[in-house]
């Protein structure tokens, strides 16, 4: 029998060098350590603690009595039913129009839109841009996929902004798109309107992608009037990928449903990627989007409501320990991504000590990027008493601890 080394080293050559290279997600490595910790209070995952709305939950019921073929395939790109929804969806909140046939394309979640695409469109060694901090599995997908991340660095000095003026300078012939997610994960930041539209006009002149992944344009708080989405500029619609999910706004993150608006070009090409992977994103979940897109969202603005009383929650606490903490405050999502001024080594030894040492858990900044090293994210998507379990043990750790 082999001892475990030389079976480690038999399975890497069993494995191709992408999958060796990546990691899974700091966010799910946390919420995987804290689930070991008993009584552990979690700030690591953005999952909302808010139940899916009950009309949607009554509908799919209803559905699955109803519904002969809800337990079947559904064409690749989707039930057509739903991609029209989706078409009104879309022209109601962009005032574009598109074509269900030849430019929706139903998915499991952005996750997986977004991997979809890097498939399509990444050669090896070829680029995609990613702001810094950015989403920690935008960098892994794009490692899997064996293209580079290239970090294009928000100014914390000015609350996370972008700096437009820096983007040109990392433009390649190797790059292949810019990813934009506003409000940001993990910053909260929502980007400004003319900063986009001038991203948008320096990807349409260099020939490359938009992928603006849409999770959290629903929680904005009092900046609802200043969020922009830039899938409503006209002159973009042939260099712009769109991607919403219903995890966030509808509650559905265990689900797995999203769409992506695309060129009829690229969509021909991801349905290749989206067929091979997944025949089709399940038919349950898109009866439930079905559902969803039917009646009016009235269960947002409480959502909103909720989380908005959160952030001030989870800022207050956060000024109760400025020793420890310094952050902007978040603009949108539900995440807020504090600098450690404390004494530390690092983020991911700093999270480490305080999973085990007070039952807090967090996620190490340097998952987002190069620039979130010295921070860490903490969602306050959950209960209020979560946020308050935390932070009394925060307290009492770096006071007494």
């Amino acid at each position: 029998m082999t001892n475990s080394v030389d079976s480690n080293k038999s399975h890497q050559n069993w494995v191709a060098r992408p999958v060796c290279a990546a990691e899974i997600s700091a966010i799910k490595q946390m919420a995987m350590l804290s689930a070991q910790v008993e009584g552990a209070a979690s700030l690591t995952w953005g999952v909302p603690s808010f139940k899916t709305p009950e009309i949607i939950r009554r509908g799919v019921q209803r559905l699955l009595d109803e519904d002969d073929d809800i337990g079947k395939y559904t064409l690749p790109d989707g039930l057509p039913e739903l991609r029209d929804l989706v078409v009104e969806t879309h022209a109601r909140e962009t005032g574009i129009t598109v074509d269900a046939k030849e430019n929706v394309l139903i998915t499991a979640g952005n996750m997986q839109g977004l991997s979809t695409l890097f498939r399509v469109i990444i050669n090896p060694g070829d680029e995609i841009i990613l702001t810094d901090p950015g989403f920690a599995s935008h960098f892994q997908q794009i490692k899997l996929c064996d293209g580079h991340s290239v970090s294009w660095a928000l100014n914390e000095q000015q609350g996370w902004a972008l700096d437009v003026d820096a983007l040109p300078a990392l433009i390649t012939e190797k790059t292949k798109a810019i990813v934009i997610v506003s409000p940001s994960n993990p910053t909260g930041k929502i980007f400004d309107e003319a900063q986009l539209i001038r991203v948008g006009e320096i990807a349409r002149q260099h020939n490359i992608l938009i992928l603006l992944d849409d999770p959290y344009s629903n929680f904005t708080y009092e900046n609802r009037s200043r969020h922009f989405n830039l899938a409503s500029v006209k002159s973009l619609q042939d260099n712009l990928v769109y991607l919403f999910t219903f995890s966030k706004a509808y509650a559905m993150s265990g689900w797995r449903l999203g769409y992506m608006i695309m060129p009829a070009a690229l969509k021909k090409q991801a349905l290749k990627v989206h067929d091979a992977n997944l025949i089709c994103t399940p038919h349950i979940s898109q009866s439930a989007g079905i559902v969803a897109l039917s009646h009016p969202p009235n269960h947002m603005a409480e959502f909103e409501k909720i989380l908005n009383q959160r952030r001030t929650l989870i800022c207050q606490r956060l000024d109760r320990l400025p020793h420890i903490f310094e952050y902007v405050k978040p603009e949108g999502a539900y995440y807020v991504f504090p600098r450690i001024v404390a004494e530390h080594s690092n983020a991911w030894g700093f999270s480490i000590d305080l999973l085990h040492e007070a039952k807090v858990a967090v996620t190490p900044g340097s998952a987002f990027g190069s620039l979130g090293e010295s921070h860490v994210r903490m969602a306050y998507c959950v209960p209020d008493e979560t946020i308050n379990l935390a932070f009394d043990r925060m307290e009492d750790y770096f006071w007494h601890g």
